[in-house]
């Protein structure tokens, strides 16, 4: 909830509240609390529920992985060689820091998506579904995804670089080692890099060589029509066993949208399916099928 209501956001929280004035109970969750609760939301008579005092033991392990340079690139794709295909997020502090990291991975062969507030939102929705359906393993992302956004379990995070306060700090390890799961963040450390001094001085990863990312077995459709269209998963699971004539095991995760749907299938196959789909009718609309 403090995202929500600090600056840039708190008049948008304001409007909205004035149209909930019959709604007595409000619940606001928060991994951390860093602003003060103003007067509109009413909540005076507000009890804390502190989950932090509890003396459950962290899950979360965190590693520092020095790089031998100032520039961390090289470092970044080992570690990721390291880590081999788990679902993992990379957090960078600056959009241009992502952008030329993304360049970087790209001619490394390291198949990835990117998440940041310059995007459009469509094509943020776009990488958290890939994310979700095995497309990709690997998201390069800014502090925007580091709370609030509907992505599974990540096995890891990497903090590519530090950020510059104790709260993007924790949310950023906030999205591994959830709930029963284990988890490691790992700070990747520049030659003569300081880290700041709420960074806790942890154990040194050393990285394999043996490890390696595969490339990915999923890729993603786009489909032109949705629940607006009066199309369910079933309707979509039909057509690509009837007119793809693929098996179960080479359909994967269908995202069903108001407008359109989005499906994961083997890489293998895909260009195959387009060609097949593109243009069919589905229920009684003609729909787009191609590659996002």
């Amino acid at each position: 909830f403090d995202i929500s209501i600090e600056v840039g956001a708190g008049g948008e929280m304001k409007f909205i509240m004035g149209y909930l004035a019959n709604v007595n109970k409000r619940i606001l969750t928060s991994a951390t609390k860093g602003a003060s609760i103003p007067a509109y939301l009413k909540m005076d008579g507000g009890k804390t529920l502190n989950y932090l005092t509890e003396k459950a033991s962290s899950k979360l392990t965190v590693k520092t992985v020095l790089s031998p340079s100032a520039n961390k690139h090289n470092t970044l794709v080992d570690l990721l060689h390291h880590l081999g295909s788990e679902p993992g997020i990379v957090f960078c502090n600056k959009k241009e820091r992502l952008e030329d990291l993304s360049r970087f991975l790209d001619k490394r062969k390291v198949a990835h998506t990117c998440f940041h507030g310059g995007m459009e939102q469509r094509d943020r929705e776009r990488a958290l579904i890939k994310l979700r359906n095995g497309s990709v393993s690997v998201l390069i992302a800014s502090d925007l995804a580091a709370r609030g956004i509907d992505i599974p379990e990540m096995s890891y995070i990497i903090h590519y670089e530090i950020p510059e306060a104790l709260q993007e700090y924790t949310h950023r390890n906030g999205r591994t080692a959830r709930v029963n799961s284990k988890g490691t963040a790992y700070l990747i450390k520049g030659d003569k890099e300081v880290f700041p001094e709420f960074i806790e001085k942890s154990k040194i990863q050393m990285l394999s060589k043996a490890g390696e990312i595969k490339p990915p077995f999923w890729t993603t459709l786009f489909i032109s029509g949705g629940r607006k269209d009066k199309i369910s998963k079933g309707d979509i699971a039909g057509l690509f066993f009837k007119q793809g004539n693929i098996s179960k095991d080479q359909l994967g995760v269908i995202e069903l949208k108001q407008d359109c749907a989005f499906v994961a299938v083997p890489v293998s196959i895909a260009d195959d399916l387009v060609a097949k789909l593109n243009n069919v009718r589905l229920k009684k609309k003609k729909v787009r099928v191609f590659l996002v």
